[in-house]
């Protein structure tokens, strides 16, 4: 049983912890096409730095996520890329649905209108986090990305904020 999860901004202090969990992600073979963890500065490069929270509970960090840019046009200057990654020890707790949760109130704050996931089919769990969370699926993007000699696919979620008609 998790104790109870506070979600709060993420520290540079906590890229150790979320670094582990992003490995133990990575490790699976269908959470990511990257193939090693970054760097704390390329990490923090390629995420914005508003909308970057841990999930912890008993001072122990359990997930994290952060939002990266579509597109640097300033047309799309509201759709990001939303990443989550949730310890092995708290998936299927209910610690990923609060995590996005926030992370979507967050963002509609911050003035984004449109979150988009990309997943790997294989990962059921991740699409129905997101599915609970608002997201509907809009496409399969077929044959995206090869690692080591396979094909994988993603499947395109996305969400709409309220604040938009």
């Amino acid at each position: 049983m998790i104790p109870q999860v506070y979600i709060r901004n993420f520290q540079k202090e906590d890229y150790s912890a979320c670094a582990k969990i992003y490995k133990a992600g990575m490790d699976t073979g269908i959470a990511t096409f990257e193939t090693k963890v970054p760097d704390w500065d390329a990490w923090d490069a390629k995420f914005l730095k508003q909308c970057r929270f841990v999930a912890e509970a008993d001072q122990t960090i359990l997930g994290w996520c952060a939002l990266s840019p579509f597109s640097l046009r300033t047309v799309y200057k509201g759709v990001v890329e939303v990443t989550i990654y949730i310890a092995k020890e708290a998936q299927q707790k209910g610690v990923g649905k609060q995590l996005l949760q926030h992370l979507v109130l967050e963002s509609e704050h911050a003035g984004f209108w449109t979150l988009q996931a990309k997943i790997f089919p294989q990962n059921v769990a991740s699409i129905k986090l997101h599915e609970k969370c608002g997201f509907r699926q809009v496409g399969i993007r077929e044959k995206l990305g090869m690692r080591d000699g396979t094909w994988y696919d993603n499947v395109l979620l996305e969400r709409r904020s309220r604040f938009v008609e």
